[in-house]
């Protein structure tokens, strides 16, 4: 165990010049740094986010609902850049107080809806177009405990596990012990489920899934992290087979790479089906 010597002050106090990687970005207050109003395209669904797991679900969803035939799920994604801080501009800040990809804003009710938190997204879009959210009480109520459980559990796993493990300027071994431990028993907890069923909530694909692949899907498929070896992936079985099937899914393999400015295969806004052609999926 590594030595640290540092004790909290009386009154904690932002220092600007040794925030770390993200200091640009991580500030003690909310609301609006610039001025600047967003874009707006020609569908009712304008999606302001960048291509990180919480982004993906909704491209997913929105793929999925077009393979799926529901053309009023047209959408406009316009790339916010949260490293350069997009996500403070004021127009932003209108749709999402909280500063956070993704945001939505739905043009097609007067006056317009604006829908933020992915989760929350994920659950009006599903309502409101009547796909990936059974009808059943009993189906209906266990894909939004999944949902829920999505929301709770990511944060240890991308702001706890990822950011000690993959980002932090200083390896803490605490730190990286305590995120470790919690993502792997969350991994057991999916592993586990999914022994019993084809999909998270069930035998039938939902926003469940849809929810939780971007991160423990893409976490077991070794594309999240570097982390595979370190989190033992290939023991979680269940998690891999179900991760794979997903990521098979054409509306998937679009999906998430919408509003991604990196890696190999990019796609930093998308306004139409045909942005996609040409792309390796």
């Amino acid at each position: 165990m590594s030595e640290h010597h540092y004790h909290p002050p009386k009154t904690w106090v932002w220092n600007t010049t040794e925030a770390g990687k993200f200091s640009n970005i991580n500030r003690p207050v909310s609301g609006p740094t610039h001025e600047k109003t967003l874009p707006v395209g020609q569908h009712p669904l304008q999606l302001y986010s960048m291509g990180t797991p919480n982004g993906q679900k909704v491209t997913i969803l929105l793929e999925e609902l077009l393979a799926a035939g529901v053309s009023t799920a047209e959408y406009d994604a316009w790339l916010i850049s949260i490293g350069a801080g997009d996500q403070f501009s004021s127009g932003f800040v209108g749709v999402n107080p909280n500063s956070k990809i993704p945001a939505l804003l739905d043009n097609s009710i007067n006056p317009p809806i604006r829908v933020f938190e992915s989760g929350a997204i994920l659950l009006y879009l599903a309502e409101k177009f009547g796909h990936f959210l059974p009808k059943d009480i009993h189906a209906r109520t266990e894909t939004l405990n999944w949902l829920f459980w999505l929301q709770g559990a990511a944060p240890y796993l991308g702001g706890g596990f990822g950011h000690f493990y993959h980002y932090a300027p200083e390896k803490i071994e605490y730190a990286i012990n305590r995120f470790t431990m919690e993502a792997k028993r969350q991994l057991d907890v999916l592993d586990k489920q999914l022994a019993k069923n084809r999909f998270i909530a069930g035998e039938d694909y939902t926003i469940a899934d849809i929810a939780i692949w971007p991160w423990y899907g893409n976490l077991a498929r070794g594309e999240l992290y570097e982390a595979a070896d370190f989190l033992d992936i290939t023991s979680y079985r269940h998690v891999q087979r179900w991760a794979e099937e997903i990521a098979s899914r054409p509306a998937v393999k679009r999906g998430r790479i919408v509003n991604r400015a990196w890696g190999e295969v990019q796609l930093a806004e998308r306004h139409s089906a045909s942005d996609f052609d040409g792309l390796a999926l």
